[in-house]
């Protein structure tokens, strides 16, 4: 099966706050890693659920799968045939919290 990949604006914004403070040391670096982020992300079209079930998934309603990306955790839901991203954090972050959710 595959599946459809989207994106949460929250998503995509804390794409674009990792680019531009990364970019900051190095553009050339940051444009590579959006590209390999975006990249991998693609990569949840085919069995998304073989990736871990995030730690903080038991805080919620919905299981939260995560998926690694250098220093980031993509966090995602599988919705029928629909992986959602949620979040991409930098792992020093704190787990993410219900009221961010």
């Amino acid at each position: 099966m595959k599946y459809e990949v989207l994106l949460t604006a929250q998503a995509e914004a804390e794409i674009e706050e990792a680019y531009l403070w990364i970019c900051e040391d190095s553009p050339v670096h940051a444009a590579a890693w959006r590209r390999g982020l975006l990249t991998n992300v693609q990569t949840l079209k085919a069995f998304p659920q073989r990736r871990p079930v995030a730690p903080e998934s038991a805080a919620f309603a919905h299981e939260i799968r995560q998926l690694l990306h250098g220093v980031y955790r993509i966090l995602f839901m599988i919705q029928k045939n629909t992986v959602q991203v949620l979040h991409v954090r930098h792992r020093a972050q704190l787990p993410l919290s219900l009221e961010e959710e």
